[in-house]
């Protein structure tokens, strides 16, 4: 299967999903933090520039949930060196693909199938992007 090099935020449970599908499928997985990892604006975008601007940003983040950060109103600048400052509102997890180095941005099960097959059809489009209960929080635990 594929190996991958997987930015996520150590400790969150839609992260651990996103993990669980792609080692049942059989995938190898190489774990990086996203967000102690060194970004430069160029590696950065190398993930994100596919994206609209308010597809790069982690909707679940609680910046963004309060309305305190509004990534429709952002343009790429202005948005790159807000993720750039504050890694917790990139939109996890980043992939990488170390065979073709093709990434991915996010976990939308239909695309994350399309890109490298996660070994089953799901019986409906659940995702497996975002936080594993509506309760979790993806704030820096303290």
């Amino acid at each position: 299967m594929t190996h991958l090099v997987f930015f996520e935020k150590p400790g969150c449970g839609g992260n651990a999903r996103q993990r669980a599908a792609l080692e049942a499928a059989g995938h190898t997985l190489e774990r990086r933090n996203l967000l102690t990892a060194h970004w430069t604006p160029d590696g950065l975008l190398a993930f994100l520039v596919p994206l609209p601007v308010p597809d790069w940003f982690n909707r679940a983040a609680p910046r963004v949930k309060s309305g305190e950060i509004q990534p429709d109103a952002l343009d790429r600048d202005a948005a790159l060196a807000l993720l750039l400052k504050e890694p917790l509102l990139i939109r996890r997890p980043l992939m990488q693909r170390t065979d073709t180095a093709t990434r991915h941005v996010g976990f939308d099960t239909a695309a994350v199938e399309a890109w490298v097959g996660l070994g089953t059809k799901p019986a409906s489009a659940r995702t497996l992007e975002g936080c594993a209960s509506p309760s979790e929080s993806c704030a820096i635990p303290i």
